[in-house]
């Protein structure tokens, strides 16, 4: 099932005004969760989404406006920085992590590998204010965004108030980032019986596979259970990510990430939090046998005999294979997420 909506634009990127009032056409998948955040305070419009669609797109919200959010969101790598292990930003500075999807994020409670923001209308303050990624402040993109009628217009347009500020810069983002849902692969097709959907055998052998090792952690139709955890995963000496931990203070949490949805995965490395692995094959041949064991390693990962999740190469091509079916091409396909020029 996909999420519907229409607006209006001429070449030029001018919106037709729309009623601030006109919702967008939300349609939640029925093999999804309940969503996870409130968007009833702001619900996304038809004019909030063309807004916040600009927006997204635009560089002007960074320092020397030459980093949008679409530079290390990209559509057709299902808005992720593909080819990167880490994500870059302003003066060709690199952050220290691996650019993380936008996708279904209103199922999401959490935000980031180490969960530094949990809302979605507040998520965008991160990166703008990272001095690695836009290094930006809200009052200086709502002075440059002033200075330019075109954003008077569509403010005014999406708007009850009217107003360019920087609560409704946040708004317009979050608006955006609502309807990215991806929810019409193979795997959904399968899963909702519709015409599509019928799997090989070495798909169906890698969904048992997955079911059995993957999907304690890679759990529901969202294949993530929102949840911080260490997978073993030898720490970068160069980055010195302590992870979670940031965020929360604990020793506890050192080294734990946050589990990221495998949707579209065939179409967003590399892999992990920084990026270390460049294929799917690397990722499993890591968790049969490169798993390190830690003081605080996931249990789900500890085993009597084996530290990790054993896998034959026969198993592991059937998973990938499975995984596979998780590619939504409609979604990085959408003309809803498109860039208007």
């Amino acid at each position: 099932m996909m999420i519907f909506g229409l607006f209006s634009c001429t070449s030029d990127d001018v919106y037709e005004s729309i009623p601030a009032d006109s919702l967008f056409s939300l349609k939640i998948p029925s093999n999804f969760p309940q969503i996870a955040q409130n968007i009833d305070t702001n619900f996304p419009t038809q004019n909030g989404v063309a807004l916040g669609r600009k927006l997204f797109y635009d560089g002007r919200l960074s320092r020397d406006n030459s980093v949008s959010c679409a530079f290390c969101h990209e559509q057709q790598s299902a808005f992720t920085h593909h080819g990167h292990d880490l994500s870059h930003g302003i003066d060709n500075l690199t952050g220290k992590r691996n650019a993380p999807s936008v996708q279904n994020i209103i199922f999401q409670s959490e935000y980031f590998y180490d969960g530094a923001s949990n809302s979605i209308q507040m998520l965008s303050i991160v990166p703008i204010h990272n001095p690695l990624e836009m290094d930006e402040s809200l009052p200086t993109i709502v002075e440059k965004l002033k200075q330019d009628a075109q954003y008077v217009q569509l403010f005014r347009a999406a708007f009850s108030n009217g107003e360019v500020s920087s609560s409704n810069v946040l708004n317009a983002l979050a608006q955006f980032m609502t309807i990215m849902i991806s929810a019409d692969s193979k795997y959904d097709k399968y899963i909702r019986n519709e015409a599509g959907g019928n799997f090989d055998q070495q798909e169906l052998k890698g969904l048992d596979l997955f079911k059995n090792n993957c999907a304690s952690c890679h759990a529901t139709d969202l294949f993530t259970d929102n949840s911080f955890r260490n997978n073993g995963l030898p720490p970068n000496s160069k980055l010195n990510d302590l992870g979670r931990e940031e965020v929360t203070g604990f020793r506890t949490d050192r080294y734990k990430f946050k589990v990221p949805s495998l949707r579209n995965i065939e179409l967003t490395a590399p892999y992990m939090h920084d990026g270390r692995f460049g294929s799917l094959q690397s990722v499993l041949n890591f968790y049969s046998n490169g798993v390190q064991h830690t003081e605080n390693l996931d249990p789900l990962l500890q085993n009597n005999s084996h530290t990790g999740i054993p896998l034959t190469q026969e198993e592991k091509e059937a998973l990938i294979a499975f995984l596979k079916t998780l590619t939504d091409y409609d979604f990085v396909k959408n003309p809803l997420f498109y860039h208007k020029t």
